[in-house]
């Protein structure tokens, strides 16, 4: 049967519990109230992945592999659900998601490296570098001009990693503190491919699992393979570090990645900067309480140079000032129809951030 009457048919039974189910959510959604606590709560979800792959014990492969497979069937599901409401995608729409899903299993197994060389909450935090690189790489392949806000947090960021990386002292904390920094750095460069792409293939807001579960089944099959190469894939992990990864991949891959990204794109840029800042500071409190992890004070004074480009890079613009002609007019004038001229904004106005 074509595609097309598959699309256009009455739904029956299970698409309309598929429809109304869905619909609750969007109802839910519909609340500022209860889309910040969903952001919230996404942050601190993924702000635990770090120290479950530290409690796993399993190799950067290993970890990777089953933090997506054990993912799936729960996302399989919600894709399942969201395509008997809005109709299958198309191949077009589904292969930038598989290519992100390449990026994406880069960046776990290299994080996941990070955080045995530089500890659980440092490498969370120098994986957030993707903040400011992410408007950059989409200056150069896609022609977004960043904010200028971006340009200036860049170096300071790259100070933070600086510190965090030991670097500058003797006994910073970790294994190879800066094999770590180049680990968590070659992370967020990888995760800044994975999230231009996850962008470009899920484009359509109302459909959040469906391009995750292709992403999360492409970067099972990249880390097995991967794994298989380098030699540190355990394909049967025992137990208790499988109940770890179990418990990582349906917090962090499915409830954490969910939430935010069901959230963010409805959330005000204000505080959208601000529930970046949890994941990172969250892993570093509970690395500390959970793992013993005791970093030195010249790599937390790189942590908070750090966060402190994040909230630079994602700090919303200031509103741009009108000329006085402008502010002068009756207020019946200035709600009319008619569109602004550009001249009646000084051109620029819009980058003083």
């Amino acid at each position: 049967m074509p595609s097309g009457r598959l699309r256009n048919r009455k739904p029956g039974h299970s698409g309309r519990l598929a429809g109304s189910s869905l619909g609750g959510v969007e109802r839910w959604l519909a609340d500022g109230r209860v889309v910040r606590a969903c952001a919230l709560l996404g942050a601190l979800a993924i702000a635990f992945s770090s120290i479950l792959v530290r409690l796993s014990h399993a190799s950067p492969s290993t970890a990777a592999i089953f933090r997506c497979f054990f993912a799936l069937p729960v996302l399989g599901l919600l894709a399942w659900l969201e395509d008997r409401r809005f109709g299958s995608r198309t191949w077009a729409e589904r292969r930038v998601v598989v290519a992100a899903g390449v990026f994406f299993a880069a960046d776990l197994i290299l994080w996941h490296h990070s955080i045995d060389d530089v500890g659980a909450g440092l490498a969370t935090v120098l994986a957030n570098i993707q903040v400011v690189l992410v408007p950059l790489v989409a200056w150069a392949l896609l022609a977004e001009r960043p904010a200028r806000r971006v340009l200036a947090a860049l170096p300071v960021a790259l100070v933070g990693v600086v510190l965090i990386s030991g670097a500058l002292q003797h006994g910073a904390y970790g294994r190879d503190p800066g094999r770590g920094a180049v680990f968590g750095l070659c992370a967020g460069v990888a995760y800044v491919g994975f999230l231009l792409l996850l962008r470009r293939g899920g484009a359509d807001l109302r459909r959040v699992a469906g391009p995750l579960f292709d992403a999360t089944a492409t970067a099972t099959v990249v880390a097995v393979a991967v794994g298989l190469i380098v030699g540190d894939a355990d394909l049967a992990p025992a137990w208790p570090g499988v109940g770890w990864l179990i418990v990582l991949a349906l917090t962090s891959q499915v409830i954490g990645w969910l939430l935010i990204t069901t959230s963010l794109p409805r959330l005000p840029a204000a505080i959208t900067s601000l529930i970046l800042i949890v994941q990172p500071v969250g892993s570093v409190a509970l690395a500390a309480l959970i793992l013993g992890e005791s970093p030195s004070p010249l790599q937390l004074a790189g942590v908070a140079v750090v966060l402190g480009a994040v909230v630079v890079a994602t700090r919303p613009p200031a509103r741009p000032r009108l000329p006085k002609q402008v502010l002068r007019l009756r207020p019946d004038q200035r709600r009319g129809p008619g569109a602004v001229m550009r001249a009646d904004v000084p051109a620029g106005a819009a980058d003083q951030d």
